[in-house]
């Protein structure tokens, strides 16, 4: 297995077993829905990103559709996952604090 930031795991009845991938700093997944191919209609968007902070430690924040839905922080020195209030986006598309 690579070695990613961002680490994604997929299981579909159509995969005998589970499917993944990595990403370094940010992983764009739009899921479509519909009758075929050419039918398909976007559905929801989520993304996953990673920055480094000043510190060293890295950030890690989970988006569907835009809106931030959880959030968290590997440590450095520790090497720990550190999980914060994840920000939201209100109906004025404002972020504000959990």
């Amino acid at each position: 297995m690579r070695s990613y930031p961002i680490w994604n795991k997929v299981k579909a009845c159509i995969y005998k077993s589970s499917k993944d991938w990595g990403a370094k700093d940010e992983s764009n997944v739009t899921v479509c829905v519909g009758t075929s191919a050419s039918n398909s209609h976007e559905f929801v968007n989520h993304r996953t990103t990673r920055r480094e902070l000043d510190n060293g430690d890295c950030e890690f924040r989970f988006y569907v559709d835009g809106v931030c839905i959880k959030r968290a922080v590997v440590t450095k020195k520790e090497k720990e996952l550190r999980q914060l209030d994840a920000i939201i986006k209100d109906a004025d598309k404002k972020e504000i604090e959990q």
